[in-house]
Protein backbone atom coordinates (compact mmCIF):
# COMPACT_ATOMS: atom_id res chain seq x y z
CA UNK A 1 0.00 0.00 0.00
CA UNK A 2 1.37 3.48 -0.91
CA UNK A 3 2.02 6.61 0.91
CA UNK A 4 -1.36 8.22 2.53
CA UNK A 5 -2.20 11.53 0.60
CA UNK A 6 -3.35 14.48 2.62
CA UNK A 7 -6.31 16.42 0.40
CA UNK A 8 -6.74 19.80 2.43
CA UNK A 9 -10.00 21.37 1.52
CA UNK A 10 -9.87 24.92 2.08
CA UNK A 11 -7.62 26.61 -0.40
CA UNK A 12 -4.33 27.32 1.14
CA UNK A 13 -2.63 31.22 0.40
CA UNK A 14 0.77 31.11 -0.13
CA UNK A 15 3.19 34.28 -1.30
CA UNK A 16 4.68 32.83 -4.43
CA UNK A 17 4.61 29.62 -7.48
CA UNK A 18 7.47 28.12 -5.34
CA UNK A 19 5.66 28.02 -2.04
CA UNK A 20 2.81 26.31 -4.60
CA UNK A 21 5.01 23.87 -5.74
CA UNK A 22 6.29 23.19 -2.14
CA UNK A 23 2.78 22.40 -0.63
CA UNK A 24 1.36 20.18 -4.07
CA UNK A 25 4.88 18.02 -3.46
CA UNK A 26 3.34 17.69 0.27
CA UNK A 27 -0.45 17.64 -0.06
CA UNK A 28 -3.35 17.52 -2.27
CA UNK A 29 -4.71 21.11 -2.41
CA UNK A 30 -5.77 24.40 -4.48
CA UNK A 31 -3.72 27.83 -3.50
CA UNK A 32 -3.62 31.44 -3.77
CA UNK A 33 -0.85 33.46 -4.24
CA UNK A 34 -0.21 36.94 -3.18
CA UNK A 35 3.32 37.48 -4.86
CA UNK A 36 4.51 38.96 -2.09
CA UNK A 37 3.55 41.47 -0.02
CA UNK A 38 1.85 43.99 -2.32
CA UNK A 39 -1.16 42.24 -1.90
CA UNK A 40 -3.65 43.70 -3.75
CA UNK A 41 -7.74 44.46 -4.38
CA UNK A 42 -8.30 41.74 -7.38
CA UNK A 43 -6.18 39.15 -4.74
CA UNK A 44 -8.04 40.09 -2.09
CA UNK A 45 -11.28 39.56 -3.86
CA UNK A 46 -10.06 36.11 -4.60
CA UNK A 47 -9.22 35.20 -1.21
CA UNK A 48 -13.05 36.55 0.08
CA UNK A 49 -14.86 34.54 -2.95
CA UNK A 50 -12.45 31.03 -2.16
CA UNK A 51 -13.29 31.45 2.36
CA UNK A 52 -16.97 31.53 1.59
CA UNK A 53 -16.75 28.32 -0.97
CA UNK A 54 -14.08 26.25 0.67
CA UNK A 55 -12.34 28.08 3.74
CA UNK A 56 -8.52 29.50 3.41
CA UNK A 57 -5.72 28.85 5.85
CA UNK A 58 -2.97 31.40 5.73
CA UNK A 59 0.44 29.68 5.11
CA UNK A 60 2.79 32.28 4.86
CA UNK A 61 6.80 32.73 5.76
CA UNK A 62 7.57 33.03 9.39
CA UNK A 63 9.23 36.12 8.31
CA UNK A 64 8.07 40.33 8.72
CA UNK A 65 6.62 40.26 5.19
CA UNK A 66 5.08 36.95 5.45
CA UNK A 67 3.45 37.89 9.13
CA UNK A 68 2.44 41.56 7.42
CA UNK A 69 0.28 39.72 4.70
CA UNK A 70 -0.80 37.41 7.28
CA UNK A 71 -2.46 40.25 9.24
CA UNK A 72 -3.67 41.95 5.98
CA UNK A 73 -6.07 38.92 4.65
CA UNK A 74 -6.72 38.32 8.39
CA UNK A 75 -8.37 42.11 8.22
CA UNK A 76 -9.63 42.05 5.43
CA UNK A 77 -11.13 38.42 5.40
CA UNK A 78 -12.37 37.57 8.89
CA UNK A 79 -12.38 34.01 9.46
CA UNK A 80 -9.49 32.58 7.84
CA UNK A 81 -7.38 29.63 9.51
CA UNK A 82 -4.06 29.62 9.65
CA UNK A 83 -1.31 27.42 9.58
CA UNK A 84 2.35 27.71 10.60
CA UNK A 85 6.18 27.22 9.95
CA UNK A 86 9.13 27.56 12.37
CA UNK A 87 11.66 29.79 11.08
CA UNK A 88 13.89 26.42 11.42
CA UNK A 89 11.39 24.35 9.25
CA UNK A 90 11.29 27.31 6.97
CA UNK A 91 15.09 27.71 6.28
CA UNK A 92 16.94 26.85 2.85
CA UNK A 93 20.38 27.14 1.53
CA UNK A 94 18.92 30.30 0.27
CA UNK A 95 16.88 32.18 2.13
CA UNK A 96 13.94 31.16 4.73
CA UNK A 97 10.00 30.00 3.60
CA UNK A 98 7.62 27.39 2.87
CA UNK A 99 9.04 26.88 -0.30
CA UNK A 100 11.99 25.35 1.44
CA UNK A 101 10.33 23.40 3.79
CA UNK A 102 10.28 19.16 3.86
CA UNK A 103 7.01 17.80 2.63
CA UNK A 104 6.70 16.41 6.12
CA UNK A 105 6.81 19.70 8.05
CA UNK A 106 4.25 21.56 5.37
CA UNK A 107 2.08 17.96 5.91
CA UNK A 108 2.17 18.59 10.08
CA UNK A 109 1.91 22.25 9.80
CA UNK A 110 -1.79 21.84 7.70
CA UNK A 111 -2.64 19.07 9.80
CA UNK A 112 -2.25 21.52 12.78
CA UNK A 113 -4.43 24.69 11.60
CA UNK A 114 -5.65 27.44 13.94
CA UNK A 115 -9.19 29.19 13.56
CA UNK A 116 -9.09 32.56 14.75
CA UNK A 117 -12.36 33.45 16.86
CA UNK A 118 -13.90 36.78 16.97
CA UNK A 119 -13.86 38.29 20.31
CA UNK A 120 -12.43 35.50 22.48
CA UNK A 121 -12.42 35.94 26.15
CA UNK A 122 -8.87 36.24 26.89
CA UNK A 123 -7.77 33.40 28.71
CA UNK A 124 -3.83 34.76 29.06
CA UNK A 125 -2.71 37.70 30.68
CA UNK A 126 0.32 39.44 30.66
CA UNK A 127 1.26 37.94 34.26
CA UNK A 128 0.75 34.51 32.90
CA UNK A 129 3.56 35.28 30.11
CA UNK A 130 5.69 36.73 33.57
CA UNK A 131 4.77 33.58 35.73
CA UNK A 132 6.16 31.26 32.99
CA UNK A 133 9.40 33.52 32.49
CA UNK A 134 8.24 34.46 28.86
CA UNK A 135 8.56 37.74 29.70
CA UNK A 136 11.33 40.11 31.42
CA UNK A 137 14.24 37.72 31.85
CA UNK A 138 17.47 36.36 29.88
CA UNK A 139 15.89 33.40 28.89
CA UNK A 140 12.60 34.77 28.10
CA UNK A 141 13.26 34.83 23.65
CA UNK A 142 14.28 31.34 24.06
CA UNK A 143 11.15 30.21 26.13
CA UNK A 144 8.72 32.22 23.62
CA UNK A 145 10.08 30.78 20.08
CA UNK A 146 10.31 27.12 22.01
CA UNK A 147 6.76 27.43 22.94
CA UNK A 148 5.79 28.70 19.31
CA UNK A 149 6.78 25.74 17.83
CA UNK A 150 5.99 23.39 19.53
CA UNK A 151 2.12 24.85 20.02
CA UNK A 152 2.49 25.94 15.73
CA UNK A 153 1.65 29.08 16.36
CA UNK A 154 4.80 30.36 15.01
CA UNK A 155 7.41 32.99 17.20
CA UNK A 156 6.20 36.36 18.05
CA UNK A 157 7.09 39.25 21.49
CA UNK A 158 5.62 39.32 24.49
CA UNK A 159 2.83 41.07 23.66
CA UNK A 160 1.75 39.09 19.80
CA UNK A 161 2.39 36.41 21.96
CA UNK A 162 -0.44 36.61 24.64
CA UNK A 163 -2.51 37.92 21.80
CA UNK A 164 -1.96 34.58 19.90
CA UNK A 165 -2.64 32.14 22.74
CA UNK A 166 -5.84 34.13 23.19
CA UNK A 167 -6.56 34.86 19.41
CA UNK A 168 -5.82 30.87 18.70
CA UNK A 169 -7.63 30.08 22.17
CA UNK A 170 -4.61 27.61 23.25
CA UNK A 171 -6.34 25.60 26.13
CA UNK A 172 -4.59 26.59 29.72
CA UNK A 173 -3.96 22.68 30.27
CA UNK A 174 -1.79 22.48 26.85
CA UNK A 175 0.02 25.84 27.64
CA UNK A 176 0.91 24.47 31.07
CA UNK A 177 2.00 21.21 29.90
CA UNK A 178 4.06 22.47 27.11
CA UNK A 179 5.83 25.17 29.54
CA UNK A 180 6.76 22.00 31.63
CA UNK A 181 8.25 20.65 29.15
CA UNK A 182 10.26 23.21 27.92
CA UNK A 183 11.28 23.50 31.44
CA UNK A 184 12.61 19.83 31.76
CA UNK A 185 14.23 20.51 28.29
CA UNK A 186 16.36 23.62 30.51
CA UNK A 187 17.88 21.13 32.90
Amino acid sequence: MGEIILYIKEIIVVEGKDDTVAVKNAVLADTIETNGSAINKSTLKQIRHAQQKRGVIIFTDPDYPGQRIRSIIDQEVPGCKHAFLSKKEAIGKKGLGIEHASPEAIKTALQKVYELTVEPDPIFTKSDLIQFGLVGNNKAKDRRKKLGDKLNIGFANAKQLEKRLNMFQVPKEVFVATMKEIFQEEQ
